[in-house]
């Protein structure tokens, strides 16, 4: 916990560093360091003279304490005096009294008369402090204001006449100049330098404002070039430099590199360009085939059809009589028999073959954005008659219909392109699960998708099997056209490939979403959500089906919701299997 909070304000500093601009943090460098070389010379030329004028006094003071040392007895104890041409105080002091300007001393060489103090030192009183500075040059208060003394003691002893006698008496020599004119004159000197310091600040902060922006211009017209380039400008570069320096040399490898960027966008603009042409020319010739297939598909399955219904060649007997024997072989060595089954199996493939064109041609219309139809659908009466229909389809199979309580489920769409959607769900199921596997329909209310935030409501539609499941592959390829789990592409497992690319284009042609949840040996789980009509909103319910994700969550595997990105002819990335 201690490491944790000791790093957060390097942390602090760390991003706020990160988010201030290099302009501003070069201006920044530099005026700081301006800045604190003028508090260091400020400072340090006040320390000098300050040290030059205490070494004049204290030179002085022992010169003239080296003379009076020894003549101490001749000074009237308590009392000061002033040595002539000099300003340096001398006097006794008493123990126990400070000093006193009053009156004058006698016995001073060189004594100056009338005393020019303003103040006198606090020398302490104390005969310990005077033993442990003897002789010792010090600086202390002056008495009763803030100016400075430097002086020098010395501890003396001398005779002292009272009304009883004389008595010999401890007090201290006392000798010291006033360093006040000392402390203003640095003082005056500090205050020049802040002015002259700011002066030369405010100076320095316009020059080198300019100077790094000068060279920083460069930087910029990078920046400018980048920004051109991203609104579409390719063939912007930027400005030429000497490549010796370092702007210079990054200036000609962008140019390098955007050069090849250039070239390697037209050559994708052309592929791309290439790509969408063949495609366009793809579904033209996919369209205009289906509609030419159309015609003779028709009239294959009319004489199909018509030669059935005329009986063809082999007579239909009642099982009570016995059948004629089998007619002789046609001139092309095939028996009426032969004849019968081949127009069977032409009928059966012109069929398929139909059922083929269309889903071709519907996918081409919804390819071209052909508006559908816009009405209030309910999509329960649509998932009813598909489980019904189902029913009759596979009744040996158990097909269940459940729907969600106090809901409503209206939808907005083309009620004939979403019965196909549901239709080509349950074929699926029918198709791809063995025998007897049970399908469970189930309708309830939603979210869109739930992976975004804010997801407007919708109704969901799954269609549930206990099948043999997918495989993550082939889950994220199950919407592609014309894709089959069945590699071999045999007839018994059905289908071409289109059921679920229609049911993934209907669906986004519609605004919805659709997905697939499953697992080997899992099952599938086929859902649809479409948005939900805004006269039912009052109704609906906001939350997802939790059976649903739960099952999904125990399959292990799972494919998300296709809906926006099934209009680009791909399914998110998942885990699941689906089937075509």
């Amino acid at each position: 916990m201690g490491r944790h909070w000791t790093k957060r304000p390097w942390q602090a500093l760390r991003d706020l560093s990160d988010r201030t601009p290099l302009r501003t943090k070069l201006i920044t460098s530099l005026l700081v360091l301006v800045a604190a070389a003028l508090v260091a010379i400020s400072v340090s030329s006040g320390w000098i003279l300050r040290s030059y004028l205490t070494t004049q006094r204290d030179s002085q003071l022992q010169s003239a304490f080296n003379v009076l040392s020894d003549q101490a007895d001749g000074f009237v104890p308590g009392q000061v005096g002033m040595i002539k041409g000099t300003n340096i105080l001398v006097g006794v002091q008493e123990p126990g009294n400070p000093l006193s300007i009053l009156g004058g001393q006698s016995g001073i060489p060189n004594w100056g008369g009338s005393l020019q103090f303003q103040s006198l030192p606090a020398v302490p009183m104390s005969r310990a402090w005077a033993n442990a500075n003897s002789g010792e040059l010090v600086t202390v208060r002056a008495e009763g204001s803030n100016d400075t003394w430097r002086v020098i003691t010395e501890p003396v002893s001398y005779q002292l006449a009272t009304d009883q006698g004389t008595v010999q008496v401890n007090g201290t020599l006392v000798l010291g100049t006033d360093l006040g004119n000392i402390s203003t004159t640095v003082g005056r000197l500090l205050g020049a330098e802040l002015i002259v310091g700011l002066i030369i600040l405010v100076i320095l902060t316009m020059a080198i404002v300019a100077v790094v922006r000068a060279n920083l211009r460069p930087l910029v017209d990078i920046e400018e070039t980048a920004g051109e380039i991203a609104d579409g400008h390719l063939n912007r570069r930027v400005p030429e430099r000497d490549p010796r320096t370092e702007i210079g040399s990054l200036g000609r490898s962008l140019n390098i590199m955007l050069s090849q960027i250039e070239t390697a966008f037209h050559a994708r603009e052309e592929s791309e360009a290439a790509a969408h042409h063949s495609e366009e020319r793809m579904r033209r010739f996919v369209a205009d085939a289906g509609h030419e297939l159309r015609t003779p598909l028709t009239a294959i399955r009319g004489f199909a059809e018509y030669y059935r219904q005329r009986g063809g060649l082999v007579p239909h007997w009642d099982r009570g009589v016995p059948a004629p024997p089998a007619a002789p072989a046609m001139a092309g060595g095939l028996t009426p028999d032969d004849l019968d089954r081949i127009m069977q199996r032409v009928e059966k493939e012109a069929a398929r073959m139909g059922l083929l064109v269309e889903d071709l041609l519907l996918l081409a219309r919804l390819d071209q954005q052909r508006p559908l139809a816009r009405q209030p659908i309910d999509l329960l009466s649509l998932a009813g008659d598909a489980v019904h229909d189902a029913r009759l389809l596979a009744p040996s199979r158990t097909i269940d219909l459940s729907v969600q309580p106090g809901a409503a489920f209206l939808v907005t769409g083309d009620e004939p392109r979403l019965r196909q959607v549901i239709g080509n769900l349950m074929s699926n199921a029918l198709t791809h699960t063995p025998d007897g596997t049970p399908i469970e329909v189930s309708i309830g209310s939603g979210t869109l998708d739930p992976r975004q935030p804010n997801s407007p409501l919708a109704v969901t539609l799954d269609v549930t099997d206990h099948g043999p499941g997918m495989t993550p592959e082939q889950a994220q390829r199950v919407f592609e056209r014309f894709y089959r789990t069945d590699q071999a592409r045999t007839r018994a497992t059905g289908g071409s490939g289109l059921g679920l690319a229609i049911v993934n284009a209907l669906v986004t042609a519609h605004g919805g979403v659709a997905s697939v949840r499953t697992a080997p040996d899992q099952g599938a789980t086929f859902r649809i959500a479409l948005p939900l009509d805004p006269e039912a909103h009052g109704g609906a319910a906001a939350d997802d089906d939790p059976d649903l994700d739960e099952a999904g969550d125990e399959a292990g595997s799972t494919v998300p919701e296709a809906g926006s990105a099934a209009a680009e002819g791909t399914v998110p990335q998942g885990q699941d299997r689906g089937r075509a």
